[in-house]
């Protein structure tokens, strides 16, 4: 049994998992840096600690500082939330070396999946589709050239140890090859401390789908939709979007199985999503997030289902509350992520907030840390808010979107809330006739 949880993390997912202690009558404890003395989940968890200075290697990432967080506040739990520590399998093995309940899959899981040559091999092993490339990571610029003329060009670099458009370089032609391989190699290590990188056929104009996926520890594994994540700047999430407007049920069930199959194949347990990209009625595995999303919002409106209460019932040992078997989503989803940033140079913009208003509403949910007189800090993600907006179809959910962006009100700091207004404005959103590509060609 669980009875007080340790949030590792801060801002809107540090209040969701708060928020979904209270209801199970779970105590909390929050963990913050000498920055963060002011955050709402400080106010409102039941115990607090300042676990170092506003650097996140020194707080946030500190390991030993949030173990003895958890040791002097009696916390026998552990969520990581997502970002900082949410998907480092040394931090999974230290927490359950302590006695304590990680909240979130096994150490192993994190890290085969983290590694994502090997996630690649992995989900070949298991008969998920995967996008033509290199067999694991290429050593040389001319294994990486052998490999990019038996699949074609164009292709793209990635590094194995991360994600997030780190570590990527498409080249179009041999020669952007030879002069991209160790800068993605140089990149890669800067922002995973491992080198390593894998090829793999570009997709010109795919679209972003992912399938959300919960485990439990009795081996039940089920698939709760797809979301559709293909508006996003330099691999960076901006909409996402439930259901898609091209998944068939069809698809979606086909989709699902592919995602169950390879949770099967690594013996997971908790929340996961399986990212793939699709184009021309195909799709083919990305990677596999080991954590709660920032998005999962999207599927809890169109499932009704808690998926932060799932994940600590499920680390306690319970069974799966979800039935198995095909699921079907109600009405259609919307998520808009406000950050402090300049909507046109995307530059980050802290700062003092001195006005701000939430738009309420049938269908309107807002995930936030925010409030009026708040200092947005310079040391961390620029995410303010989630704008969630739920209607009975595509189109009503659109509409209520516009209504509120245009209440949503967020002075002092600039936000990306004038992009979103003129992207749902835009006749090819409107459609669904999107791709990762979308922005390529937007502007204000």
């Amino acid at each position: 049994m669980i009875s007080k949880v340790l949030i590792a993390n801060r801002g809107e997912i540090a209040l969701r998992i708060i928020a979904a202690c209270k209801e199970m009558g779970l105590k909390t404890v929050a963990v913050h840096s000498e920055a963060d003395r002011d955050s709402l989940h400080v106010r409102y968890a039941d115990d607090d600690v300042c676990i170092g200075p506003a650097a996140s290697k020194q707080s946030y990432l500190n390991i030993s500082s949030i173990i003895a967080a958890a040791e002097i506040t009696g916390a026998d739990a552990i969520h990581p939330g997502y970002g900082f520590l949410s998907e480092n399998p040394h931090f999974a093995e230290i927490v359950a070396e302590c006695q304590l309940t990680f909240i979130g899959p096994p150490a192993s899981a994190i890290r085969l999946m983290g590694d994502k040559a090997r996630a690649r091999e992995t989900a070949k092993n298991a008969g998920v589709p995967i996008i033509p490339g290199s067999e694991g990571s290429v050593k040389s610029v001319e294994e990486a050239t052998e490999v990019a003329k038996v699949i074609g060009f164009p292709v793209i670099l990635k590094a194995a140890a991360g994600g997030g458009g780190r570590g990527m370089r498409i080249c179009w032609e041999e020669s952007d090859l030879e002069n991209q391989y160790e800068t993605a190699r140089s990149e890669a290590e800067r922002a995973f401390g491992v080198a390593d990188v894998y090829l793999e056929k570009y997709l010109e104009r795919p679209r972003h789908i992912e399938i959300q996926v919960f485990a439990d520890m009795q081996g039940r594994v089920v698939a709760l939709g797809e979301r559709e994540c293909s508006i996003q700047r330099r691999h960076q999430k901006l909409i996402e979007e439930s259901p898609s407007p091209v998944i068939t049920e069809e698809l979606r069930k086909r989709m699902g199985d592919a995602a169950i199959r390879l949770c099967q194949a690594v013996n997971y347990v908790n929340a996961g999503t399986i990212e793939f990209l699709y184009q021309d009625g195909e799709f083919y595995f990305m990677e596999m997030n080991t954590r709660i999303q920032v998005e999962h919002p999207v599927t809890e409106e169109v499932t009704g289902i808690d998926l932060v209460k799932e994940q600590l019932r499920v680390a306690a040992g319970e069974p799966l509350s979800v039935p198995l078997g095909d699921f079907r989503l109600r009405g259609h989803a919307m998520e808009f992520r406000v950050n402090a940033e300049d909507p046109v140079t995307f530059a980050p913009n802290p700062g003092k907030i001195r006005e701000f208003h939430l738009p309420g509403g049938p269908g309107v949910r807002v995930d936030t840390h925010v409030y009026r007189d708040y200092v947005v800090p310079p040391h961390y993600d620029s995410l303010l808010a989630k704008l969630i907006v739920k209607g009975k179809d595509r189109l009503e959910t659109i509409a209520r979107a516009r209504r509120a962006l245009e209440q949503f009100v967020i002075e002092g700091v600039k936000t990306t809330i004038p992009l979103h207004r003129a992207i749902i404005l835009n006749e090819q959103f409107i459609r669904g006739d999107i791709s990762t590509r979308f922005m390529d060609k937007f502007s204000l």
